[in-house]
């Protein structure tokens, strides 16, 4: 059973049972089904994401983005074990309970290694794979990711986070790092997601990142997408699975960050609607 929040914070709005866990997902647009799975930073949401984007895409597809079990506003049951398994079993409980047999996928960072684990465990669920910035091959911990994983709430440090986040200075305003923090200190928020990568903090790239053997057995048409200025998750990580993925291409931003997204919010949106729409009339992977 779905349901609609009455609440007026834009980052709250349908909730479903996933898996056994609350789900908060936002659901826009009509068409062919496209899952948008967001990155890991501290306070983040699919609405603070995707938001930029979503209108857009929701213009040529059905665009979900559900709220990741240990962040924005799903449930965050007693005892959960964040991890890969149970991060999958809910976006898979997701699109069984919305009654979604296949969907075209979208990751972002953390969601990127998400989304490509789930493409390989569930091959038949997904008909075109989104990959952005995405972590799930493994590379050296970068310092970028380790202040972003060893994040300590406090205005100064969410500052210097979009620092690292964002190539462009000109979406770095203390407005914005005002809004962040106060996301990443709402009740509950921050006890999860210390509780997800504590240190040392480069076991978490390694248990987030899939076997070379299976990435190369995709079957998936993908569009590897990273910013070159990226401090986060490094350029070489796209530059391996565009390599690895056979049937992959590859897009790189220049004087972007991570925050593709967000940076290069209207080609981005375009770049994903032009891959997701060239095949549409083509032989979805059987089911």
């Amino acid at each position: 059973m779905c349901v609609s929040s009455s609440d007026h914070n834009p980052e709250i709005a349908k909730s479903i049972d996933a898996a056994g866990i609350r789900t908060n997902y936002h659901d826009m647009g009509s068409g062919k089904p496209v899952l948008l799975i967001h990155g890991s930073g501290p306070g983040v949401s699919a609405w603070a994401n995707w938001r930029l984007v979503m209108p857009e895409l929701a213009r040529h597809a059905r665009v979900i983005a559900p709220d990741m079990v240990g962040f924005g506003f799903s449930d965050r049951p007693a005892n959960i074990q964040y991890g890969m398994d149970t991060w999958v079993q809910q976006a898979i409980g997701l699109l069984d309970a919305l009654g979604i047999a296949q969907t075209d996928l979208v990751g972002n960072s953390f969601g990127g290694g998400l989304a490509l684990a789930l493409a390989i465990r569930h091959p038949q669920r997904v008909r075109r794979l989104v990959l952005m910035g995405s972590v799930g091959v493994p590379f050296a911990l970068t310092p970028g990711l380790d202040a972003v994983w060893g994040y300590e709430p406090s205005f100064a440090a969410m500052r210097r986070l979009l620092d690292i986040f964002a190539h462009d200075r000109q979406l770095v305003s203390d407005e914005l790092a005002t809004l962040r923090y106060q996301a990443s200190i709402r009740p509950g928020f921050q006890e999860s997601f210390s509780a997800m990568f504590p240190a040392p903090r480069q076991r978490w790239i390694d248990a987030l990142s899939s076997r070379e053997e299976d990435i190369r057995q995709l079957p998936h048409e993908t569009l590897v997408v990273h910013g070159r200025e990226d401090q986060v998750i490094p350029l070489t990580n796209s530059l391996i699975l565009s390599d690895w993925i056979p049937r992959a291409q590859l897009h790189v931003y220049g004087q972007c960050g991570h925050w593709t997204q967000i940076e290069h919010a209207a080609r981005f949106a375009w770049l994903v609607s032009e891959f997701l729409a060239e095949s549409r009339g083509a032989e979805p992977l059987p089911l």
